[in-house]
């Protein structure tokens, strides 16, 4: 079997409740949903999820290839770019044709991706972010019962400019899931919004109210030595690495002992989370992926032997995705389907977008003043050399 083109399209997902962080709150809680649908010669189509604008650039280095070499046919793409770098939307596309690569070997075995990977269980533990910032305060309360309903015992809120505010929801997620357990877990991320001196100053004051898990992103994502002294002045752990793209961005910071907690972002896709785990493994360090729609990284996570727990934002999929998991028992519960377990509804995908007027790039900030409700007849759909 052999990869042939591939064809783009955009969905969307409605978290219903305004989201986002101390950067900027997305008030209608639409955000877009980038699909790659990379085609072969068998007839399967794998799916990947993410922003993947660079897909002229890179699809060169797969086209032809048969997608069972996903691990080659990952660093032929960083080859491909290697002069000009391959961080931002380069690797996100990277990891865009990298998750559809996985999603086709799982499916050409007729298995899960999670038990493709080797991994002995299809649960995946979690922990609730409600990507929570923009929430009243009634509203940040009753989202997080509702992650206690569902057997939670973990949460990270949004905080970074209002220690007060911060400290108070904390607390009360803490009461909120004290019901499923002695010891919530509980951390902050304050996404890059202090500096050092501030974040050893804050972290001093939340710790003497409650036991805080990890600090998430505390200093801006390349500062190791900022991160190290933090690490070094409290009890709380340290987490950060989302926004790394590459495992030479995370050298700088592992070598100076400065994260405690290494992410990865799942938007990076499944093999680049693959390789951070095991070079933090390979330090004794634990691993937690940062959430993306549908979860698909869960399948890698259940799979790696240091992971601690997946971000999971929220218990609805994007509108024409029919994925096979379960969030569930304070965590997710992966499929029988084969590959990522998802399936894509383009007719549905269509019929929303046109609802919504969902036809431009770059999000709900991105739409033209006065523009209102555009009607488009079909989802966006870009084709690349199997349209031909």
């Amino acid at each position: 079997m052999k990869i042939t083109g591939y064809r783009s399209l955009t969905a969307f997902h409605d978290w219903r409740r305004p989201v986002g962080d101390v950067n900027g709150i997305v008030e209608s809680g639409i955000t877009e949903v980038p699909v790659l649908l990379l085609e072969t010669d068998g007839g399967l189509t794998g799916i990947g999820l993410g922003s993947h604008r660079e897909i002229d650039r890179l699809f060169p280095a797969v086209d032809g290839a048969d997608p069972r070499g996903v691990s080659t046919l990952y660093d032929s793409m960083l080859s491909h770019v290697f002069k000009s770098g391959h961080a931002g939307a380069t690797f996100g596309t990277i990891a865009a044709i990298d998750m559809a690569l996985w999603d086709l070997k799982a499916k050409m075995a007729e298995e899960p991706l999670w038990r493709m990977l080797g991994a002995g269980d299809r649960y995946v533990a979690g922990y609730a972010s409600g990507l929570c910032y923009g929430l009243g305060e009634e509203a940040f309360a009753d989202h997080y019962t509702q992650w206690a309903d569902r057997g939670f015992t973990a949460a990270k809120i949004k905080g970074g400019r209002d220690l007060d505010r911060d400290i108070a929801r904390l607390e009360t997620v803490r009461d909120i899931l004290s019901r499923n357990t002695t010891r919530p877990a509980l951390m902050l991320d304050v996404n890059e919004a202090w500096n050092t001196k501030q974040a050893i100053r804050h972290l001093a004051e939340i710790e003497k109210c409650l036991d805080l898990t990890w600090i998430e992103e505390p200093v801006r994502r390349w500062d190791a030595t900022g991160h190290a002294q933090i690490s070094r002045a409290v009890t709380t752990a340290v987490a950060t690495g989302e926004n790394l793209t590459g495992l030479e961005q995370y050298a700088p910071l592992l070598d100076a002992q400065a994260v405690d907690i290494v992410q990865a972002g799942s938007v990076w896709g499944i093999t680049h989370f693959m390789r951070v785990a095991m070079a933090a493994h390979a330090r004794s360090l634990p691993v937690s992926p940062v959430a993306y729609n549908a979860n698909p990284v869960a399948h890698a996570a259940a799979a790696v032997p240091n992971m601690i727990g997946i971000e999971v934002q929220d218990f609805a999929f994007p509108t024409g995705f029919d994925v096979d998991q379960q969030i569930v028992d304070g965590g997710i519960v992966l499929g029988d389907r084969p590959g990522l377990g998802i399936e894509i509804d383009e007719a549905a995908i269509a019929r929303s977008v046109a609802s919504i007027g969902w036809g431009e790039r770059g999000g709900p900030h991105r739409r033209p003043a006065g523009a209102g409700l555009r009607l488009v007849p079909e989802a966006r759909v870009e084709t690349g050399r199997a349209a031909e």
